[in-house]
């Protein structure tokens, strides 16, 4: 089994409206000290349709890298409708929660698509909307990944299901009314490839929702 740094990761939870806010950005891939690949961005957002308290903890297969704020069996936070976040820790305001980690993880690329790396942005514009992300949520994906994936002659891309979320269970109290874990998987490409295509699913947003985005290049 192999062992990749995920950091890939955007939730945001939201009121029904799903309105969101702006993600952050992280510099590009690097490799950890094991030469161990390291894929972007897991950041939490938190929208309740009530200001209140909630916490939030993740079962990782593997070890955290990096959380900000500092992570201590979870976080504990007030967080309001418009977005803020209130750590009780350090009683400082944040945007969103951030974490990165180490994890053993298989990706299932048995299913997926195999995209010309300039066709990129309209790909991904077309399928995150199937699979139920905002235009405000799907552009802030797209914006992060394109500089990555753009410049390949093309990408295998493959959405995880429980591959991902079995090896990262994200914990929420009070639980969300709806959750929607996307993770996209891809590998560079030298040349097209011929592969089975993948059925993606929609997705209801009902009341209090959980939305994660994130990501992973995936090297041989």
């Amino acid at each position: 089994m192999k062992k990749w740094i995920i950091v890939g990761i955007v939730i945001v939870a939201v009121v029904a409206s799903g309105f969101v806010i702006r993600a952050i950005n992280r510099p590009p891939f690097m490799q950890n000290r094991d030469g161990e690949m390291m894929v972007m961005k897991p950041v939490i957002y938190l929208y309740p349709q009530d200001e209140m308290d909630i916490e939030v903890s993740i079962e990782l297969a593997g070890e955290f890298d990096c959380t900000y704020p500092q992570y201590d069996n979870g976080w504990r936070v007030r967080a309001n409708p418009d977005g803020r976040i209130i750590n009780y820790a350090d009683n400082q305001e944040y945007s969103y929660l951030f974490w990165d980690a180490v994890m053993d993880l298989d990706y299932d690329f048995s299913r997926g698509f195999v995209v010309r790396g300039a066709d990129t942005a309209v790909f991904l514009q077309e399928k995150l909307k199937i699979m139920g992300l905002t235009p405000k949520e799907y552009n802030e994906f797209i914006v992060y990944w394109l500089p990555q994936m753009q410049k390949n002659e093309y990408n295998l891309i493959s959405f995880q299901g429980e591959a991902y979320t079995d090896c990262a269970k994200l914990n929420i109290s009070p639980e969300p009314d709806s959750v929607l874990r996307v993770f996209m998987a891809y590998k560079p490409l030298k040349e097209w490839a011929n592969i089975p295509e993948q059925k993606l699913d929609g997705f209801e947003r009902k009341g209090f929702a959980v939305i994660e985005w994130g990501g992973a290049e995936v090297s041989e």
